[in-house]
């Protein structure tokens, strides 16, 4: 059956075929990707948090300065990034920056966004916001990330505004060396959650271990359908892979790497689950010879790059 969110052209050939460019948006992207996850949908009643007490929100300034100060990482962090491929680190942020960035986002999603979209997003925020661009070009979160990979200088690939809505399902198994059509292990994530996220609110999970991602690196995708979440979390489970989908605290934040398989529950709260995902690269990375349709609109992120070419675009910054 073909998947709905497809074109034609995108939909035509096996279902493991997925050579063709993405030739629409990036909200269509991720409406067909979130269709790809597992499982019947969540029912029930959805269920309200606690209020949350930022404190006083900050000024610009008191953000822009906290995003500037850097983060003292010990070796057990670093070791636990290279062993498990990510790694949570509690205090990047203080809870009333994290307060500020999700009032904006809200801002600008209800701005840009079809608010009957599930799942809802905006990436390249830095282009355009003052705010959004301090959290992007951090030299304290680009430092981590520099730090995390071992490597001297670290460019961004693009940032990503996220709002899990309330009711939105799962999001499939997946890990990013898969998306990105960057040549380098050297790429990694930062996933800043705007709020405490709690388990119901769905956080991001992920499954331990630096060569986890060999176990499946067999299975065929399935562009129309469910089949490769469905087999992902199958050989997970069947070879005792150890999955830590643990709450974030307020302020805390994770750094996956582009090997790290990782997933997320639906939203099952009456709040929305609100995250900045932010890219990194070590400087000299190249583009991969042929960028595929998983890779969504990645032209947007690093333009008049052509394959085989070294990403340094106006719109990749060096960090810090």
């Amino acid at each position: 059956m073909r998947n709905p969110h497809l074109s034609e052209a995108t939909a035509a050939g096996a279902a493991s075929d997925v050579e063709l460019a993405w030739d629409r948006g990036n909200d269509q992207w991720w409406d067909w990707y979130m269709s790809l996850a597992d499982g019947p949908a969540s029912s029930g009643p959805l269920v309200p948090l606690p209020p949350h007490d930022p404190g006083p929100l900050p000024t610009d300034g008191t953000v822009f300065a906290e995003l500037a100060e850097p983060y003292s990482l010990t070796p057990a962090q670093v070791g636990h990034f290279t062993d498990a491929s990510f790694v949570k680190l509690p205090a990047v942020l203080t809870p009333g920056t994290a307060a500020r960035l999700r009032a904006r986002l809200r801002e600008m999603l209800d701005a840009q966004v079809d608010p009957a979209v599930g799942f809802q997003s905006l990436e390249m925020m830095w282009l355009t916001d003052p705010l959004l661009r301090r959290a992007a070009l951090s030299p304290r979160i680009g430092g981590i990330a520099a730090a995390l990979m071992g490597v001297e200088r670290v460019r961004l690939y693009h940032d990503n505004g996220l709002s899990k809505e309330p009711g939105a399902g799962r999001t499939p198994w997946h890990y990013d060396a898969h998306h990105f059509p960057l040549d380098s292990p050297d790429v990694l994530t930062a996933w800043i959650p705007l709020q405490p996220t709690p388990q119901v609110m769905g956080p991001l999970a992920f499954a331990h271990g630096a060569d986890t991602w060999q176990l499946v690196a067999d299975i065929e995708f399935d562009k129309h359908g469910t089949s490769y979440d469905r087999r992902v979390s199958e050989i997970f489970r069947d070879r005792g892979v150890v999955v830590e989908d643990d709450p974030f605290g307020a302020g805390e934040i994770s750094f996956h790497s582009a090997h790290c398989f990782h997933t997320a529950g639906a939203n099952r709260t009456t709040s929305a689950r609100m995250v900045l995902a932010t890219t990194y690269f070590r400087d000299g990375v190249r583009v991969v010879p042929a960028p595929t349709m998983v890779s969504g609109d990645w032209q947007k992120f690093i333009p008049g790059a052509a394959p085989g070419e070294i990403v340094a675009t106006d719109r990749n910054p060096v960090i810090g």
